[in-house]
Order: structure tokens, then sequence, then C-alpha cells
């Protein structure tokens, strides 16, 4: 058995900017670090500049050190679409020729009335809106009437939010698991996401009890490798449902400092194995709400948490940074954009050298896949011998 670990921690929207077709996806402008470091004056980030992130791609107030910690690229997306599973799923080696369906202009008249008969509540709302905004328009509707509030975005997503004073969670993950069965085939979507809620006008609040129904992964993925070799897997965060719970679970922190506090104690306790983490607020907090302020002080936050979260790597440890997409919250869209997104490889053994713009997410995943020693996976290039000091 092998005794290496490996972590990647993916950090949910933070793109680096343009990929070579950004445009075909309507997101002309987006680069997520790097607007947000414009928008702010220069972000100040010493760790990570110490790690290499200023060598990945010119950002306002990041020096490109002459002599970073971490192996540093960039990579650019290979698979159709920019969904965080189509992102999660290339990180693993699972490239994806076709995009999921979206629904601009709201979900089919036969699936909204089949959600109905089946569940037995009406629903409100199916258009493509913010989820914070389209609450605060139905949530009084929603608890006078008991219907849903279904929604969607850019993405690939049906998403359901109910009250829970109204709609009990448990009833609400049924009602999502219906909707996941009829959103099947043709209709597929990528996730149907159940969205719980609390409070009243002018004070709605989203809670910790999201939930992400997925698709399960149309091919082997890094996941289903380690776990045929019997090789451990931890997950953070809502990497479970991104891989339909297939060679995962997860624990799942309520917001980025309790992702940072179980990376943290997951690294000082693992024996062995894969340490498979999503940083999700930079996304779901701040990049769907456009919150640059939010967006800057959770990349501070995740810079001082950086060396203690990090202080329980092991002379043997190779630890991945990146992320799935972007979602720059200086541009007009609320949605994620077509990015390519940083690569930081670190770890006593690993040789800070430069990995340049790796031609997909997949090269993440062929070296993880490298360096357990399981298989090679379909998509990607191994940069492990690259890195690897011995």
């Amino acid at each position: 058995m092998s005794p290496r670990r490996a972590a990647l921690i993916v950090l949910d929207g933070v793109g680096i900017g343009p990929a070579p077709d950004t445009e075909r996806y309507g997101d002309a402008g987006s680069h997520t670090l790097g607007n947000v470091a414009r928008a702010v004056g220069g972000l100040r980030l010493p760790h990570l500049e110490k790690l290499g992130l200023g060598c990945c791609a010119p950002l306002h107030g990041v020096a490109p050190v002459e002599r970073p910690e971490a192996a540093h690229g960039v990579a650019s997306p290979a698979s159709a679409g920019k969904d965080s599973t189509s992102g999660h799923w290339e990180l693993c080696g699972l490239t994806l020729e076709l995009p999921f369906r979206t629904y601009p202009e709201g979900f089919p008249a036969a699936f909204v009335a089949e959600l109905e008969r089946r569940t037995g509540r009406g629903v409100l709302g199916n258009r493509t809106a913010s989820g914070t905004q389209i609450i605060e328009e139905l949530g009084e509707e929603h608890r006078r009437t008991g219907a849903w509030i279904l929604y969607t975005s850019a993405d690939s997503v049906c998403q359901i939010a109910a009250h829970e004073g109204v709609v009990p969670v448990a009833e609400l993950y049924r009602g999502c698991e219906v909707a996941r069965e009829l959103l099947s085939g043709p209709d597929q979507v990528s996730r149907v996401i159940a969205r719980p809620f609390t409070g009243g006008p002018g004070s709605w609040r989203r809670t910790s009890g999201r939930r992400d129904f997925s698709v399960p992964p149309v091919g082997e993925t890094l996941l289903d490798r380690l776990a045929a070799a019997h090789i451990p897997r931890v997950g953070v965060g809502k990497v479970d449902d991104l891989f339909a719970g297939r060679g995962i679970t997860s624990v799942h922190p309520v917001g980025n400092p309790e992702a940072y506090a179980t990376i943290a104690s997951a690294l000082g306790t693992m024996a062995r194995g894969f340490l498979f983490a999503n940083v999700v607020e930079f996304d779901q907090s701040w990049g769907h709400r456009n919150d640059v302020p939010g967006f800057h002080a959770g990349l501070l936050a995740l810079d001082a948490a950086l060396p203690w979260m990090l202080a329980p790597v092991r002379d043997e440890d190779l630890i991945i940074i990146t992320a799935d997409h972007g979602n720059d919250p200086t541009t007009a869209s609320t949605d994620h954009s077509r990015e390519r997104v940083p690569v930081l490889a670190l770890g006593p053994r690993v040789r800070p050298v430069p990995l340049g713009i790796r031609q997909t997410y997949a090269d993440v995943g062929q070296t993880l896949a490298e360096f357990f020693g399981v298989p090679p996976l379909a998509s990607g290039q191994s940069f492990l011998r690259e890195i690897w000091d011995g």
C-alpha cells in the first residue's frame, strides 16, 4: 500500500484570466483575480506571493518573485462548459466534449407540471435569476402559498428554494430528487441544487442546508482509480455532491474559515491517501453576488490561513492549490466565467519550477494519478516528473 499523501485544494471560482475561448462563452473581459486586484488597488497576499501566484499571471500588487516556493503555472479548461461539475471532473481527469444543457428561458412546462404533480406543491419563478434576488422577490409569496421557488442561471443548474419554516429540509431534498429524476436524458442538467432559507422580508437568509444532486461522472475519474487501489479519500466541502458520491464522502464546513480548519485537521491526522477539498465562498458568497469587497476579504483571509493550514504538511506530501472556473465579481454577470485557473504545487520535495500554460485542468489529475501509482487517466499530461525531487 502506498504511504503517500496528497491534497487537492480547489478555490471555487478563483480564475486567473481568459481562456482561449472565453469570448465564445459570453465572458469577454472576465479575469477574476486580475479584475479584483485592479478594483481594490492591488492585492496584498504575501504568502501566496511567496508560493508564486504572481508568477502564474500578472496581478496588481502580487509580485512575480524570483524564487517562488511552489511549482507554478495556469491551466486552461478543455471541457465544454464552465460549471463546477465539469471543472472538478476535469481536474480529476475526465473531460466533456459536449456541455450540459442550460435553460435560459426557464424549464419546460411539462417538467414543471410533473414536478408539481409528484411533489404536491406549485412552482414560482421558473426563470434565470440570482438566488438572493429571487428569494427577495418571491419569498413572501412562497411562505403564503408553499410553492417551490424554481430558478436557474447561465450554468446547467436547476435550483429549488424553500423556507425551512414552510417546507421541512427533508421534503425539499425529496423534491430535488424528483427534479433530478425528471431532468435526465436529453433534458439533463449538471446539478439540481436544494436552497433552504429562513428569515422574512428584507432579512431572508440562505442556510447551510444546501445540497447538490449531481449526475454521476460519465467516465473514470481519479477518485475511481484511487478507490480501486484502496487508497483512502477524504473530502471537504461539496466534492462528494459533484461526483454524486462516487468514490468519496465529505464533511461540509460552513464557510471558508471552517474549511481551512478542516483541511488542517485532516492533514494532521491522515496516515495516507488523498484529501480533496472545495473552498466554496469565493464562488457562492462573493462571485455570484458581485461582492468585490467580500471576495477581497476572502483572499486576505485565505492568505493569512495558509501558514497554519499547511503546517501539518509532511516530507513526502504533494499539495496542489487550484480552481475549477472563474466567477468575476467585477462584471455585470453573476454567473461563472470561462477562465484559466492557477496551479500551485508545493511540498518539501517539490521543485518550484514554472509549469507554463497547461492545456487542460486534467493535467492535475494525471499528475496525482502518477503520484499515487494508479493507472493513467483518459485525459491530461502529468507534470510529476518536472516537479518531484527524487
